[in-house]
């Protein structure tokens, strides 16, 4: 009976084999090397397999070209003290007389509170006329208005003074810590300054960027850049729109990783090495340290030096193959740069498919192995 039984168990067994093997129907994470190779141009597929090298990080190695335009970088400071239209000052004028040309019997002085100065540059002033106020200074507006009046009323005394205005303001918004209108004043005529008295950035400095709009203009930069470059803390202008926002970018990783997953950039560059840290690193059980792909729709003029060609046009698909096997296969790791929407794509090892068909085999065999002990034990 016990015969008969082990008989039966290596029947269904190399029933189970041939199954497996005739099917080839074994669960997969995703391609393997062989599979994603057949898919290159050498074997009639419509992407470039590139192994990577010191020349091929070289000339991939492009980052984000953000940063203020010439127009942005050589606009001077402006004059915390310069009038413009949209400005409200406040005027006081004194007479040196009793009954005077603008204050009231028993006055000395006559107090403007608040005076607009209109879409054209200029103000009121009673007896003294229109005035232009934009592009001076409080100071010179005093000395215009004194002159106007000094052949009406014996020595007058003006006081000039900025009050507010939508004049010289700039709006900020996004991730910062007090989003508002915010005016140019003496300690806040740079970027960096402004961004400073609404409050800081409220994301990490690794991954905020700071976007500027004057007029039909635009440009970007990396927060963090702000700081290492003097020369990006650009002077501001009235209008100027600010926004702080977190790096869109990101990357794709899937396969035999810690984790499979879009993943944000972190920092302003980002190497496969570091990619691979933020998901996890390698799955130490299934993962393939020889087959690590990076996917990207290469631009031709990148694609050409790549692939030491000069008659690629338009993007192109490139594969490329990194190998932290190789005696510099880490360095070469941590050099290549991940550039957005990049698919970041690790096998899994060889021999992990074999342990598959064992388990697959073995699973069954052990099943009938169990029921034949049952029976034999009746």
């Amino acid at each position: 009976m016990i015969f008969q039984s082990f008989s039966w168990a290596r029947v269904i067994a190399s029933l189970a084999l041939l199954g497996i093997l005739a099917s080839c129907g074994l669960p997969q994470i995703g391609p393997n090397k062989r599979q994603i190779f057949s898919g290159s141009v050498q074997r009639e597929g419509d992407a470039f397999i590139v192994s990577v090298n010191d020349r091929v990080t070289e000339a991939t190695a492009v980052t984000p070209a953000l940063g203020f335009s010439e127009e942005f970088r050589n606009a001077g400071l402006l004059g915390s003290d310069t009038i413009r239209p949209g400005d409200v000052l406040g005027l006081t004028i004194w007479e040196n007389v009793d009954d005077g040309l603008l204050a009231g019997e028993a006055q000395n002085s006559t107090i403007l509170e608040e005076v607009q100065v209109d879409g054209a540059g200029f103000i009121f002033v009673p007896y003294a006329g229109r005035i232009r106020a934009a592009g001076n200074s409080p100071d010179a507006i005093r000395r215009i208005i004194t002159t106007k009046l000094e052949d009406q009323t014996p020595d007058p005394q003006v006081q000039v003074r900025r009050v507010a205005g939508d004049g010289s303001t700039v709006s900020l918004i996004g991730a910062i810590g007090a989003q508002g209108v915010y005016p140019i004043e003496r300690p806040t005529r740079t970027l960096s300054t402004m961004l400073a008295q609404a409050g800081g950035v409220t994301i990490e400095p690794e991954i905020a960027r700071v976007t500027v709009l004057r007029g039909g203009m635009r440009s970007r930069i990396f927060f963090q850049d702000l700081y290492e470059n003097p020369h990006l803390d650009i002077a501001l202008r009235g209008g100027d729109r600010v926004l702080v926002e977190a790096d869109t970018r990101a990357f794709t990783a899937l396969g035999a990783t810690g984790g499979q997953a879009r993943v944000p950039f972190e920092t302003a560059t980002l190497s496969a090495l570091e990619a691979l840290a933020q998901v996890g690193g390698l799955q130490t059980n299934t993962s393939d340290p020889t087959g690590i792909f990076v996917l990207r729709n290469e631009p031709a003029e990148v694609a050409n030096v790549v692939l030491g060609r000069d008659d690629l046009i338009g993007a192109q698909r490139l594969v490329y193959v990194l190998d932290l096997t190789q005696p510099n296969g880490m360095f070469q790791a941590r050099d290549f740069v991940i550039r957005d929407a990049d698919t970041l794509y690790v096998t899994e090892a060889p021999y992990t498919q074999f342990a598959k068909i064992i388990t697959s085999i073995t699973t069954p065999v052990t099943g009938v192995n169990s029921l034949a002990t049952g029976l034999s034990g009746e």
